[in-house]
């Protein structure tokens, strides 16, 4: 088995160099400095300056690879075939117009649709969550795992609600509303990435969400199963970072987790498979 590291070790750097790019423009913005890409979705200069750093790092390090990109960079036309990397320049870009944490870098990479490295750098904390297939998960160089929940009745959820499309709310709520009941909480961050990589750390049980786009969970995926947890779209079959809709959690709560959020399945992908 190819063990990835260099790979790891490019997109930590990359992270890294990204950050230090990010962090002085926290909470400083002005109003005409975001920019509306879609409903309720915003970017900046910040974004597509973090995203140039880390696409032109990669490109020198992996000159064939693909790297798909939110601002940019190549097409999500080819996330299942050869070496993909998806990079996320500034995840929680609402959260850091507003001075508010987490935001984070995150970047993943899928050979043949197999997610294989995964980091994610939360900017406010410095925090560094980084794993590869078949090397487990460290934060901020210590080994990390995911929850030892037995029982939804002891585990702490996270979850995102829906900004962009709203046509599945309605199963999202009653989703929502079964997880309140059997759980000790939810909290919403407005960062996917910060979501799996606490997740991946044990410090959520468990983590559900749809329309999310594939630079959201890309490097979130492989955090959370290399450290134990398990990942799987809203469906059997359903692959997470195409559809945009996961659960994530550690084996003890996955199943339950998964049937609580059932409702949010089947809504989502009756928008999915609506016609155009």
């Amino acid at each position: 088995m190819t063990d990835y590291d260099s790979e790891r070790r490019a997109a930590e750097a990359a992270a890294h160099a990204a950050t230090a790019f990010i962090r002085p423009h926290a909470g400083g913005l002005s109003a005409d400095e975001l920019r509306l890409k879609g409903v309720h979705d915003y970017v900046t200069f910040v974004d597509e300056g973090s995203e140039r750093i880390v696409v032109d790092a990669l490109r020198q390090s992996f000159p064939d690879d693909t790297v798909v990109g939110e601002e940019g960079a190549d097409g999500t036309e080819r996330l299942d075939r050869g070496r993909v990397w998806i990079v996320d320049p500034l995840d929680g870009t609402t959260n850091f117009s507003h001075g508010v944490p987490p935001y984070a870098v995150s970047i993943g990479l899928r050979v043949d649709g197999v997610g294989v490295v995964g980091v994610v750098l939360d900017v406010s904390s410095g925090e560094l969550f980084s794993a590869a297939r078949g090397a487990g998960l460290t934060v901020s160089g210590t080994p990390a795992s995911v929850s030892e929940a037995t029982s939804l009745t002891d585990s702490l959820i996270s979850t995102g609600v829906p900004f962009r499309d709203y046509r599945y709310v309605a199963g999202y709520l009653t989703a929502f509303e079964a997880v309140i009941r059997q759980t000790r909480g939810i909290r919403r961050h407005g960062a996917a990435a910060i979501d799996l990589a606490w997740t991946a750390a044990g410090r959520f049980d468990g983590f559900f969400e749809a329309g999310l786009a594939p630079w959201d969970i890309a490097a979130g995926v492989v955090l959370v199963e290399a450290a134990g947890g398990r990942v799987a779209g809203l469906w059997d079959g359903a692959d997470p970072v195409t559809t945009g809709g996961l659960v994530a959690a550690g084996p003890g709560v996955f199943g339950d987790l998964r049937e609580a959020v059932r409702p949010l399945a089947v809504a989502y992908r009756e928008v999915l498979q609506a016609p155009a």
